[in-house]
């Protein structure tokens, strides 16, 4: 029997209507300018409003050659619910107004058998934007090709977690049929979102942010996830995909494939330029096997 899990943040987060939203995103992902490789085998995107990333985001999504891909790991923070493990779907279909997308569901039994998943609850599921957000992306850019999605949501995982997670799912990243789909934004910076690190040295606010996420950026880029665990234990950066980045982290560490990740474009969602400001940054990676 079919379980639809709704997209439920369009008509909201981004357009209901299915010909507004495909001219919108052909025409960001046009803007990006960039080559569909094959080599590309995940990305970083964030999951803001797309007035606010929808742009940022086809950076990422721009690269992805469909061809040879099967399915889709899509991991996202958890924004609403608490649960210290990573968490499986039980919907079946994940709708957008672009069509759907089939969940997997011979992986999602074989990851649910290791016993370290737990399950969300439909209400959950819909409630959490961080992976709807990357579906209407998914579903276009990988239109005519018959590709299933494992949605995993990404909990408040401890350091012994985020590499157990990531030596788990690491054999699926040595599949070339395998894509990756990691979802967050960057710094969340004001006192509405209780973090107002400034360095003066950087000049405005919004230049001091855009380094520390640069700094960000820059280790994510090393592949190293013990420096990026202490990058954010320094700083405290606001990223909010920080454990699904982890994981993946983990994932590339542990996986025989050689893989390399580098961002390709950065935003923000207003220039801070006062402490009652506030901003959201966006950055778009991709992950690319190297040949």
């Amino acid at each position: 029997m079919e379980t639809v899990r709704r997209a439920i943040h369009a008509g909201s987060w981004y357009t209901n209507n299915a010909k507004k939203l495909d001219e919108e995103l052909d025409r960001w992902l046009q803007a990006a300018g960039l080559v569909k490789s094959p080599n590309v085998r995940g990305v970083i995107a964030p999951h803001a409003g797309y007035s606010y990333s929808g742009r940022c985001a086809a950076f990422a999504f721009a690269n992805i050659d469909p061809a040879s891909i099967e399915r889709v790991f899509l991991l996202g923070p958890s924004h609403h619910y608490y649960t210290p493990k990573c968490a499986l779907t039980r919907a079946t279909i994940y709708s957008t107004p672009l069509g759907d997308l089939p969940v997997d569901l011979e992986v999602n039994d074989e990851l649910r058998a290791t016993g370290k998943f737990e399950l969300m609850d439909l209400h959950v599921d819909e409630a959490e934007h961080s992976m709807e957000m990357h579906l209407p992306y998914l579903v276009k850019v990988f239109h005519g090709y018959p590709v299933k999605v494992v949605p995993i949501m990404v909990g408040a995982l401890n350091l012994e977690n985020e590499a157990m997670y990531g030596q788990l799912l690491a054999k699926y990243v040595d599949n070339p049929k395998n894509f990756f789909s990691i979802s967050s934004d960057f710094c969340h910076w004001g006192s509405r979102f209780s973090y107002t690190h400034y360095d003066k040295k950087h000049g405005p606010i919004y230049k001091s942010i855009e380094a520390l996420d640069h700094m960000g950026m820059d280790i994510i880029e090393t592949g190293d996830a013990d420096a990026f665990k202490r990058y954010l234990r320094e700083y405290d950066n606001t990223i909010c995909g920080r454990h699904p980045i982890s994981v993946f982290l983990h994932m590339l560490k542990n996986c025989s494939t050689k893989i390399k990740i580098g961002f390709l474009q950065y935003e923000q969602s207003s220039q801070c330029k006062s402490m009652r400001d506030s901003s959201v940054s966006y950055a778009s990676a991709a992950a690319t096997a190297e040949s």
